[in-house]
């Protein structure tokens, strides 16, 4: 997630470098036919560019929209990650209880609080299609790595295992069936959140409403030339840059923000967020190991 200070305009700029390079080619080439040859005849009125730009601006703000509102379901589905992670470390630390095997019981608390948040590490890697293994191995046991290796989706596995203690929690009678029910209820809504980012990562933005949109766009950069040829003459060029600079930030911005686990500066903060979790729920265990802050960022984003 990109923060608020320090953005670079390299980082800015260079989204769109290649893009600029090749209009201020284009745009050079037309100021000189335009002036050596006296072909007065290429340019059009502006009311032609002037539609063009705004119907181009009018889908680029509903692509823009819809780009957002997908980023911004994505963070939605994390902070309940948050509150549920939370909520089920609450539970699991006063629900379960057992007056004749305190340790044991503390043991069984231990290893569920660390298994959430290593699903949390799990379902954050799983999205960005890299490594989830260093993290588990950090967090569960070596017999609870072993059972995943059936998964592909590891942070399933790592819920298969919630329900199963939770299971073997009400045999052995540490819950009661209420206590049960209400811790279920908790893990329901961690998979639904995890269904809900799933569905995110594999739903493809409409790629013929995103190659319409470029096609307009380029369609009105190729006419825009001909509309200022005539009104700046000499500073068409610079001219012509900063407008369609505008409509290339505009577009990369829309298909950044559509795929936000895609391990980019834009992304959901996902590792971030799942630190912060870990250094909760270990706090709430009295771990004597959790991290008392999370570090500061020392670029301009967070992943």
């Amino acid at each position: 997630m990109l923060l608020k200070k320090n953005i670079p305009i390299k980082y800015i700029f260079g989204k769109i470098k290649y893009e600029i390079f090749f209009v201020a080619i284009y745009g050079f080439a037309i100021e000189i036919i335009y002036k050596n040859f006296n072909i007065t005849e290429i340019s059009i009125p502006m009311t032609v560019p002037t539609v063009l730009g705004t119907i181009i601006s009018l889908l680029l703000a509903f692509r823009s929209n819809q780009a957002y509102d997908r980023w911004w379901e994505a963070r939605i589905i994390w902070g309940s990650i948050v509150n549920d992670s939370r909520s089920l470390a609450r539970q699991v630390m006063f629900l379960i209880e057992d007056p004749y095997e305190p340790e044991q019981i503390d043991g069984f608390k231990r290893r569920f609080i660390n298994r959430q948040i290593a699903w949390c590490f799990a379902l954050a890697n799983g999205l960005r299609k890299e490594d989830t293994m260093p993290e588990i191995k950090r967090l569960v046991t070596l017999e609870e790595c072993d059972s995943l290796a059936d998964y592909d989706n590891k942070h399933v596995g790592l819920i298969q295992l919630h329900a199963r203690d939770l299971n073997n929690a009400l045999k052995q009678g540490w819950v009661n069936p209420y206590q049960q029910i209400q811790l279920d209820a908790t893990l329901t809504r961690l998979t639904d959140a995890m269904g809900r980012c799933e569905r995110i990562k594999n739903t493809v933005f409409p790629s013929t409403y995103s190659l319409y949109i470029h096609l307009a766009l380029n369609f009105f950069i190729l006419l825009l030339p001909f509309g200022l040829v005539e009104l700046f003459g000499f500073l068409m060029v610079p001219v012509l840059i900063v407008i369609t600079a505008c409509f290339f930030l505009i577009e990369k911005m829309a298909i950044h923000l559509q795929d936000p686990f895609e391990n980019k500066p834009t992304d959901t903060p996902m590792l971030t967020i799942s630190k912060n979790i870990e250094r909760d729920l270990k706090q709430m265990m009295c771990d004597k190991q959790a991290p008392a802050t999370v570090l500061q960022p020392e670029q301009f984003y967070v992943l």
